[in-house]
């Protein structure tokens, strides 16, 4: 019995529609990268474990797809782990390799394998796959493309100011109106931290506050004091449940909130400072939005922290993200790098597209003309002009087999082509050819030049 075919979970199949949708979000992505100044890469998509492994937290360890020494791997195996029940020591002696989980820390690994090489500030752009083993659910797969842009080597904040233009850009071209760059700073939520006396708590604080729209402001107070921060410092935090308004107004409630901290105030100059530049320069169609509840990433964010909203018409999470860290690549020895990144979250994004039938009809540029088969003479006929509508940009084929006249307009309609191009002994004679639009059902004979003409317009 032949085996039913099937594909693992989380993954997909994408047909030749969604192949064209997906590069044109691809295309509109890089053509603006390029536009900014950055360079492409690509690295392996497989590391070291030891490159991967400790970089993400405990949960990002387990999300990894570890990859099996190739040959025996068993006769190699820690048998003491087995004997331990200890499945890290096992797992690290029968794998070597993982797949990549992000492209952060193998462009991290990049720049300090190749630092004799890169020219400083280096900005850099990657579009590659990622996997991770989650549980796949709405717009999150097993298998995803990640669409990377960061800078390394410069502390400067007009990169972040860069870095908004960038997401507009790329928004405005792909006609998504109603955007919204939230932005934070880690140094302001290390202030509030050191404010309520919770500075060791840190972590455990901002999961806290970031649940502020999803539980309310009771629940939240109610898992701080569960983790050990007290009333007293809790009832510090009171303004920023009830913190709204616009940039400015939020701004001035945080320097009264963080007028004790020194780090926290540093954080407030810094997010003044971007604002101010992108007030001054204007976005298109996105809005820039400060929330002091944003703390993605925060095991290495230092700085300022990004999350890109889908509009408020689209039941979605995060299309975007990125942010500030100081010393990314100090993992791999090399200390003192200062980087800020962004991501575009390309499946997300399809699917906001999709929902709100952004695509152009363009995109699935289709074959625009067939030519009908009637045998080898009119075949050979057909190719020599097919060859002249490819070079003109046309996209054109031959139907392969001398089928039935039904069959291969059936085959046209189908595929949606809009031209048929029909080619007999009178044709040949003539060196002309029979064209019929397809929508309107209209045939004319017209020459090549002619034939040409009628597509294209």
């Amino acid at each position: 019995m032949a085996q039913k075919p099937s594909i693992p979970k989380g993954t997909r199949d994408f047909n030749p529609e969604q192949v064209a949708k997906r590069n044109y979000i691809f295309n509109t992505i890089r053509n603006a990268f390029q536009n900014f100044g950055f360079q492409p890469i690509e690295t392996p998509s497989f590391e070291n474990s030891s490159t991967l492994m400790g970089k993400y937290g405990d949960e990002g360890d387990r999300l990894i797809f570890k990859i099996l020494n190739s040959g025996d791997f068993l006769s190699k195996a820690n048998t003491e782990a087995y004997a331990e029940k200890d499945s890290t020591k096992i797992t690290s002696s029968i794998s070597e390799k993982a797949l990549r989980y992000d492209l952060t820390v193998p462009f991290a690994r990049y720049v300090v394998q190749h630092q004799n090489e890169i020219e400083f500030p280096f900005k850099r752009y990657q579009i590659q796959p990622v996997w991770r083993a989650d549980r796949p659910q709405k717009g999150r797969f097993r298998e995803f493309y990640q669409c990377d842009a960061d800078v390394v080597g410069s502390q400067s904040l007009w990169q972040e100011v860069e870095f908004i233009q960038l997401y507009d850009t790329v928004f405005l071209a792909l006609k998504l109106e109603g955007v919204t760059i939230k932005i934070n700073n880690r140094k302001i939520l290390s202030g509030i931290a050191e404010v309520i006396g919770a500075s060791d708590k840190l972590i455990d604080f901002t999961v806290a506050l970031d649940k502020l729209d999803k539980i309310g402001e009771e629940k939240v107070k109610e898992e701080m004091l569960g983790k050990g921060i007290s009333e007293e410092g809790i009832s510090k935090l009171q303004p920023l449940f009830t913190l709204s308004g616009s940039f400015e107004s939020q701004i001035e409630s945080l320097k009264s909130i963080l007028s004790t901290s020194e780090e926290g105030l540093k954080g407030i100059e810094e997010l003044t400072f971007i604002h101010t530049a992108i007030s001054e320069l204007g976005v298109n169609t996105a809005t820039l939005q400060l929330d002091v509840t944003l703390a993605r990433g925060l095991n290495y964010y230092t700085g300022a922290i990004f999350e890109v909203s889908a509009p408020k018409t689209v039941q979605m999470g995060s299309i975007g993200g990125g942010g500030r860290y100081d010393d990314l690549t100090g993992i791999f020895g090399l200390k003192d790098v200062s980087g800020v990144g962004i991501s575009f979250g390309l499946d997300r994004i399809y699917l906001v597209l999709e929902e709100l039938n952004l695509f152009p009809e363009t995109v699935s540029k289709n074959v625009e003309v067939l030519f009908i088969n009637f045998g080898d003479k009119e075949a050979l006929f057909s190719l020599k002009a097919i060859k002249e509508l490819r070079a003109a940009g046309i996209n054109a084929e031959l139907y392969p087999d001398a089928a039935k006249m039904k069959k291969q307009m059936n085959h046209a309609n189908k595929r949606d082509i809009p031209f048929v191009v029909l080619v007999g002994e009178q044709e040949i004679t003539s060196n002309n050819y029979t064209v019929k639009n397809m929508k309107t059902g209209e045939q004319d004979t017209v020459s090549l030049e002619a034939l040409v003409e009628s597509v294209k317009g």
